[in-house]
């Protein structure tokens, strides 16, 4: 699935806590009334209320993500949270200077706001609940929380690939891949939980429509992009006390790597059991040759 917006889009998301910095890049939590304009020296300035206070955020000095290395860490932005703004929120927004006009680039999910900068490259803000708990439960209030991330890029998104199939001939099942440039987006760390321990690793966030857990999208799990492969594959079967998540519906959505936007999947459950379909799946599965997602 493929992912619009004028710079200055207002939304009022849901209801703060600052938060630190790591790629798309997250600016802050529970965000409303979001604003964004961009300079022509490339510089992004993000007015928002959150937790009762009005705040202005600085960033600059990032663009799109390069290839997973041991090198060197991955891209990200500088940010100043202070912004020095001691002016009327009118007249702070007349001497900053904005020029990034109409966004006209590839649609985007979860869009709060986007444009276009004089130099081609575009600037955008996304908002969603990355931190659900797993397997339909109640989230608290930290983990309900909308995060607001802002990316910079040029050229194409990130390429989130998912098909569906069954495990073990009766569970319905996810399996795909994830690429930036033609190349797989992977980490090199990550803990026994699969977290990463990098800049480079990327979990892939997904939600089940319609299921045991209830009515509406409820979060089943996430997972890591395989280290080298950028692979991945999932089973929605019942885990510990937690019945099997089926639903009519899946999405997933992934952090970019980088700077560059999160993206979405979104697709059909697969139904009922088909050996031939099951057959054909388990081919394009072991072409991937990634060890961790075998044919079953």
């Amino acid at each position: 699935m493929r992912y619009f917006i004028f710079t200055l889009t207002t939304l009022a998301l849901a209801c703060g806590l600052a938060a630190g910095a790591n790629a798309s890049q997250l600016i802050d939590r529970n965000a409303h009334d979001v604003r964004l304009v961009v300079n022509a020296k490339g510089e992004a300035l993000i007015t928002y209320t959150a937790g009762g206070k009005l705040k202005h955020v600085l960033a600059w000095d990032a663009v799109n993500a390069i290839a997973p290395t041991r090198a060197r860490a991955q891209v990200e932005f500088k940010v100043d949270y202070a912004g020095g703004w001691g002016r009327s929120h009118t007249q702070e927004w007349k001497t900053f200077g904005g020029s990034c006009g109409a966004y006209d680039g590839p649609e985007l999910v979860w869009k709060v706001a986007a444009c276009k900068a004089p130099d081609g490259s575009y600037w955008a803000l996304q908002a969603w609940q990355r931190m659900l708990p797993n397997y339909g439960m109640t989230p608290s209030g930290a983990q309900a929380a909308w995060e607001l991330r802002l990316s910079h890029w040029t050229g194409d998104l990130p390429v989130l690939t998912i098909d569906t199939d069954w495990a073990w001939h009766q569970w319905d099942h996810l399996y795909g891949t994830y690429s930036y440039a033609g190349k797989p987006v992977f980490g090199f760390k990550s803990t026994s939980g699969g977290n990463p321990l990098d800049s480079f690793g990327r979990n892939i966030y997904v939600d089940t429509l319609d299921s045991a857990y209830g009515s509406g999208w409820k979060r089943e799990n996430s997972f890591l992009a395989h280290s080298g492969t950028g692979v991945f594959c999932y089973s929605f079967n019942p885990h510990g006390s937690h019945p099997a998540g089926k639903g009519v519906k899946y999405r997933a959505t992934v952090e970019g790597p980088g700077v560059t936007p999160d993206v979405m999947w979104q697709g059909d459950a697969p139904g009922a059991y088909d050996k031939v379909l099951d057959l054909q799946a388990n081919d394009a599965i072991a072409q991937f040759g990634d060890k961790q997602c075998r044919a079953n």
